[in-house]
């Protein structure tokens, strides 16, 4: 069996690491799960064995996010992608419109798809400086007949992240937080909604998690098509049809690992560390690196960078993968350098970067 000093330095953006832990124990379970002579795989969505990995994976979710006892948790399918249309196919209204914060990709593809269903206007965006910061709250302007506000909490191509989230009273704020959920302790009580696609601190990919309002569904369009309609999966508990079962046990498992870590609390103060010992590199190199995020909105999941030229950043990528690190590849759409640092990406990994960044810097400084 494969040990965990031979695993790769995983940097990927998504799909992202698991905890080493959690992949043992999925390891161990696969082919008789409690004992059942069946996988979880192979185990019926309707059985009070499945049904008891399902409701534990929402109870810890509550638990490790202090989400309020009304608010209902979801397990969906399609990715946050499918997200960014069944949002507005249920909450835009006619004679409303949506407000979207531009800070990134993810936010444009969201907003684009709400454009196709009904109006919408951009609130703020940074896209005139390449999205290199979170707009300051005082930059938000929300118009009349908003039906939401809606946000991408961590922007995984640019690598900026929100900290401090806008109060937005009366109108419903919705985020996508699919690069930073679980990440750090949040008010899950701001939000009217929260989603996130499971693979990068949450699991496998497969799974997107919905975290709801309960007023939410009163404000939602009936005339929208059953799978699409948060009603159906509310009333169903997520089993309305064969939900990603073996994904959702995975996830579980991150969850439970999460809680053995110390919760929110302390993955937030490791993920920091981890965050300083390859900003501390770009800081202190006078140029050789130069990060793309204005430091006060620097992500603490996706670090982005730059070299001098494109060929020096060939070379240190190429090096890079020789010494068996994975996924430092910028985004296709800006190029670069990228490290994704999900909770599950040991700080060790990370220490092992920035000693490399510093190695490589003087050689070719």
């Amino acid at each position: 069996m494969l040990k965990q000093a031979q695993r790769a330095y995983n940097f990927n953006a998504g799909p992202s690491a698991l905890p080493f832990a959690v992949l043992e124990k999925a390891q161990q379970e696969l082919v008789n799960f409690q004992g059942t002579g069946m996988s979880v795989m192979e185990l019926s969505h309707r059985s009070a064995t499945y049904e008891q990995v399902h409701n534990e994976a929402i109870a810890s979710l509550k638990e490790l996010m202090n989400i309020p006892e009304d608010y209902h948790v979801l397990f969906l399918q399609g990715g946050a992608s499918t997200q960014f249309a069944t949002i507005p196919m249920n909450f835009l209204a006619q004679g409303k419109k949506a407000g979207y914060i531009m800070t990134g990709s993810w936010s444009e593809k969201a907003h684009k798809e709400a454009k196709m269903l009904g109006e919408t206007y951009v609130v703020a965006s940074t896209k005139e400086t390449n999205y290199n910061r979170i707009p300051a709250l005082d930059e938000l302007k929300y118009e009349d007949n908003t039906a939401y506000v809606h946000l991408t909490s961590n922007n995984t191509i640019f690598g900026t992240e929100w900290f401090t989230f806008p109060d937005t009273g009366d109108l419903p704020l919705i985020a996508d937080m699919s690069s930073d959920i679980l990440s750090h302790p949040i008010d899950v009580s701001k939000f009217a909604m929260i989603y996130a696609g499971a693979q990068k601190n949450l699991g496998p990919s497969g799974v997107t998690v919905v975290i709801l309002r309960p007023d939410m569904l009163e404000r939602a369009n009936a005339n929208v098509p059953t799978m699409f309609r948060y009603d159906t999966h509310v009333k169903n508990n997520s089993l309305y049809n064969t939900p990603p079962t073996f994904g959702i046990y995975m996830l579980s498992l991150v969850l439970e690992w999460a809680k053995e870590q110390g919760g929110l609390e302390a993955l937030a103060k490791m993920n920091k560390e981890k965050a300083a010992l390859i900003y501390d590199v770009i800081d202190q190199s006078e140029g050789f690196y130069r990060g793309h995020a204005e430091k006060d909105s620097r992500s603490l999941m996706n670090i982005t960078f730059r070299l001098a030229s494109e060929e020096l950043e060939k070379k240190f990528l190429a090096e890079a993968k020789e010494a068996g690190f994975v996924g430092l590849n910028g985004h296709r759409s800006v190029g670069g350098c990228r490290a994704s640092i999900y909770n599950a990406v040991p700080y060790e990994s990370c220490k092992v970067l920035s000693e490399f960044m510093k190695d490589f810097m003087k050689k070719n400084g």
